[in-house]
């Protein structure tokens, strides 16, 4: 889901009932524990929560179609997984039309299995893509440090090293 600019427009009246929008958006965000595709797009949604108009309740219908059809959908965990660390980041750079501040994003895999993934905007405004990318894979690499250790504290035999795999566009 990419964010519609029209979706910090205040020219369009406020839901009558926002506790619907609530409802609709708050569900979600606990299968995004199981469900890194929803991530970006529930991150975006719920910052409309206390001023959620007709544009955000339809962009939340089209999530509640996409669950219905991908119920099928979720994680796999093999057991003849390859025990590497591998990490994806990317950033969207000065996504939020108000603060202009970017959306950090990455998954985290074990192997072929994802095991941890976050969407999130930036504490401060990047000035150009190349710093916003940074950021984002700083805090990647926060991550798989964390969890490489986590597999050593749980005994798991781990001497590889860790791939970083990150998204750049040259502008």
């Amino acid at each position: 889901m990419e964010q519609p600019k029209h979706f910090h427009d205040d020219s369009s009246p406020l839901l009558p009932d926002p506790a619907q929008y609530r409802h609709l958006v708050g569900r979600p965000f606990y299968l995004i524990v199981t469900r890194p595709d929803l991530c970006y797009s529930v991150n975006i949604l719920s910052q409309f929560m206390h001023q959620s108009r007709q544009e955000h309740m339809d962009a939340a219908m089209k999530i509640v179609r996409y669950l219905w059809a991908t119920a099928n959908l979720g994680l796999f965990f093999s057991s003849t997984n390859d025990l590497c660390l591998i990490g994806y980041s990317d950033s969207d750079w000065a996504s939020c039309p108000i603060t202009r501040r970017s959306t950090t994003g990455y998954i985290t895999m074990l192997g072929t299995s994802a095991i941890s993934w976050k969407t999130k905007k930036q504490h401060t405004v990047s000035r150009s893509s190349p710093k916003a990318e940074y950021r984002a894979m700083a805090s990647t690499t926060t991550e798989l440090i964390w969890l490489k250790r986590i597999l050593q504290k749980l005994t798991v035999p781990f001497d590889q090293s860790i791939e970083l795999n990150c998204h750049f566009v040259c502008e």
